[in-house]
């Protein structure tokens, strides 16, 4: 009987300190999910993903911004020290906004059919681009109806699947837990579509000082043990992760191991 291998070539991330704690970066055509509350740093670690991945290692890569329009998700970047419009222009990133009535959309259509027409549009894209990577920030509209969660699963569940199938890109999706819940993920399923994730927090020393700290929860096929780092933001770099945390921390935002 002939004997299968199965390989997995993985990718440097790009963002400084991470890929020697993941041992390499990621697995190419996979999909990773960056969860945490508000003002954790999800969307700067996803960029730094993209805009470092596109200018180091010449993989060109698409944001999709489905809560910001165009001109928000530039002004913020600029005065990051991002010119995303620079980057355009050089053929390095895409920005992609879908239409504002998503939601409406979804609800009254079928969400399988919403997500297909979604990834056909990315195709073009990163067809055009030679896209590499691509992230959707948030993955999914915020609602707080709970029938509207449950359409909004199935919309999930099918819009990362049809992207690694079909598209192939190694991908960075954002959700946002909602403040004091305890969740891992804003719907309860994209952890599970994801083949690593990020849970993204502030914690306060001993001391009262306050750190940003990345929570490695899990990386499917991978024998990275779960830790939490600390994170710098560095303007016109995006974030860097310094050295694990061991002391113990207090929790400003939720973090299941502080």
């Amino acid at each position: 009987m002939a004997e299968y291998h199965l390989y997995y070539e993985t990718i440097p991330t790009g963002i400084e300190g991470l890929d020697s704690v993941l041992g390499g970066g990621f697995i190419r055509g996979r999909t990773y999910l960056i969860s945490g509350e508000t003002g954790t740093a999800k969307t700067l670690t996803a960029l730094t993903f993209l805009i470092q991945g596109a200018l180091k290692y010449g993989e060109p890569g698409i944001y999709i911004s489905v809560d910001e329009t165009y001109e928000q998700f530039v002004e913020g970047a600029r005065r990051f020290g991002w010119d995303i419009e620079d980057l355009r222009a050089r053929g390095l990133i895409e920005v992609l906004v879908p239409e504002m009535d998503i939601v409406e959309r979804i609800r009254e259509k079928d969400p399988t059919a919403i997500a297909k027409s979604l990834v056909a549009s990315i195709r073009e894209y990163v067809a055009a681009l030679n896209a590499q990577r691509l992230v959707i920030d948030p993955i999914a509209p915020l609602v707080s109806l709970d029938k509207d969660v449950q359409v909004l699963r199935e919309y999930i569940r099918v819009l990362v699947m049809s992207i690694e199938r079909e598209i192939g890109t190694t991908n960075i999706i954002t959700t946002e837990i909602p403040s004091g819940s305890g969740a891992i993920s804003r719907y309860g399923v994209e952890e599970f579509l994801a083949t690593g994730v990020f849970i993204m927090g502030i914690g306060k020393t001993a001391d009262g000082q306050f750190k940003r700290v990345m929570f490695i929860r899990k990386m499917r096929w991978s024998a990275v043990h779960p830790g939490v780092y600390e994170v710098e933001i560095v303007p016109k770099v995006g974030i860097i992760v310094k050295g694990q945390i061991r002391e113990r921390l207090v929790p400003v935002t939720y973090l299941p191991t502080l």
